[in-house]
């Protein structure tokens, strides 16, 4: 499987696209005006303990509120190892060192912890914690205790701790020698900085978006990073040269006259992930619903009859579909809990074997996802770990004309919305006529096909009625003026 990476730059706008074998699989977007704040340091002030909730909000400088639960307080637990109460860890007014987890979503302010990290190329620093852990990424017992033991003695004069990342998987001592002394800097930085620091002050934050994507992805099976801005490109090899001179030239400057995204058909693929349905190649479909509890895919057979069995055409949909639910998950950065509805298959073998190809194709997702299985519904349930808002919440917005419902009422259903304003109005006032105000398709229907009725409207309340069409109303904005 070949890998690369496309990364279009733009003054306001940063975006990175991962491809597999020419297939677009990830798509991260960074705008200046709303950088994400996760890994961020932060100073906060305890604003509200909520003892009911076991949490608290955290003044952190932004327009809501950053919630914290106890959980995810390094100081909640005792001597015996139990989480105390909330109330008796932070106390309102307290000035507290945070980081944050994930960003504000919607009507949700920023999560936070106190469990502070600090990443680099291939360990992350816990300040407030000595344990030394790796990721469960690296397979290998012998390579995991190679590593393990490493670490350890690296970091033996030290009393924070370690963990381990997947690009660690073979580096040498000196590799990991160098990523020690680089974060015990950084980290002794980040103390000097919250001493002088203010309530609200960010202390430290993560690179940015590009080299954030060379530094987590370059010693991985990328095979290239191909960069459309030579400002960019050029910090990039700066970057690179400091920390992974080794991998080097697989960052190369794209001069093409053609945009890059183009070039690749990333863009027609934006198009399609923003789209609520997706064609699988056997003629069925997915339906792919968004909505601030959970997110829902419903698979269907469309078109795709299949040769054999009716059991069998379903098996083959459903199979193809979990390839395409873990690639969309993914793509437009699908999160929190997840409800899929395959098509109702008999035959329990093939209810296990679409569960584990699931499973398989979500090993591939950087995030955490936990498949929990079938419900007595039939309804596959999962969830997948949620840092950052989707890739429909960062390129658009509730519909102005329906309110983000995706429908709007009829030009009839208007009518008759209109007929009982009408009668709401000739009750109400003493007009000698009354002006209706309308969009174009509700102004023919009444003139057309509702004409009838309104000349017995109009009959019964003895005022008679004019109309205008209003090119600026959407279908359902109306209004019935007294004159």
């Amino acid at each position: 499987m070949t890998t690369e990476v496309l990364i279009n730059i733009t003054p306001a706008e940063s975006r990175v696209a991962v491809l597999e074998n020419g297939t677009l699989q990830e798509l991260i977007v960074e705008r200046e005006q709303k950088r994400g704040i996760v890994g961020n340091l932060f100073v906060g002030t305890v604003s509200r303990v909520l003892p009911g909730m076991e949490a608290a909000f955290i003044d952190i400088g932004l327009e809501k509120g950053a919630f914290l639960h106890v959980s995810d307080v390094s100081a909640a637990k005792n001597d015996e190892g139990e989480t105390r109460p909330i109330n008796q860890v932070l106390t309102e007014g307290q000035r507290i060192f945070v980081q944050v987890v994930k960003d504000p979503m919607g009507t949700k302010g920023a999560r936070l912890t106190t469990q502070i990290t600090v990443p680099a190329r291939y360990l992350v620093l816990m300040p407030d914690n000595a344990a030394i852990g790796l990721s469960t990424k690296i397979e290998d017992p012998e390579e995991r205790s190679r590593l393990e033991q490493l670490s350890a003695e690296l970091n033996e004069n030290n009393k924070h701790g370690l963990i381990v990342r997947t690009a660690a998987e073979g580096c040498s001592r000196d590799e990991l020698q160098l990523d020690i002394e680089y974060l015990h800097r950084q980290w002794k930085a980040i103390e000097e900085r919250a001493k002088e620091a203010k309530s609200g002050d960010c202390i430290y934050s993560d690179l940015e978006l590009p080299k954030r994507i060379v530094r987590d992805l370059v010693s991985t099976d990328i095979e290239k990073f191909s960069v459309d801005s030579k400002e960019t490109f050029d910090k990039l090899i700066d970057f690179a040269e400091r920390t992974t001179p080794e991998h080097i030239d697989k960052i190369q400057h794209y001069v093409g006259e053609r945009p890059l995204f183009d070039l690749y058909g990333v863009e027609d693929e934006i198009a399609r992930a923003l789209q609520p349905k997706v064609d699988l190649k056997s003629g069925g479909y997915l339906i792919i619903d968004q909505t601030e509890a959970m997110t829902t895919v419903d698979v269907n057979t469309g078109g795709f009859v299949g040769s054999t069995s009716l059991e069998e055409t379903i098996f083959k949909t459903n199979l193809e579909a979990t390839l395409a639910i873990a690639r969309q998950l993914r793509l437009r950065n699908l999160g929190g809990i997840i409800i899929i509805d395959f098509i109702d298959m008999v035959d329990e073998d093939h209810q296990q074997q679409i569960l584990q190809s699931l499973e398989k194709a979500l090993s591939k997702d950087h995030a955490r996802t936990h498949v929990i299985g079938l419900s007595e519904l039939g309804l596959v349930e999962m969830t997948r770990k949620r840092t950052r808002e989707s890739l429909g919440h960062v390129l658009c917005e509730s519909c102005s004309e329906c309110g983000g419902r995706g429908f709007v009422k009829t030009a009839q259903t208007v009518c008759y919305e209109l007929f009982r304003e009408i009668m709401r109005e000739a009750r109400q006032y003493d007009a000698s006529q009354l002006l209706v105000l309308a969009s174009e398709e509700v102004i023919e229907l009444l003139i057309d096909d509702e004409s009838s009725s309104l000349a017995e409207l109009e009959s019964f309340i003895d005022i008679p009625i004019k109309y205008q069409v209003e090119n600026q109303y959407s279908q359902e904005n109306f209004d019935v003026v007294p004159m």
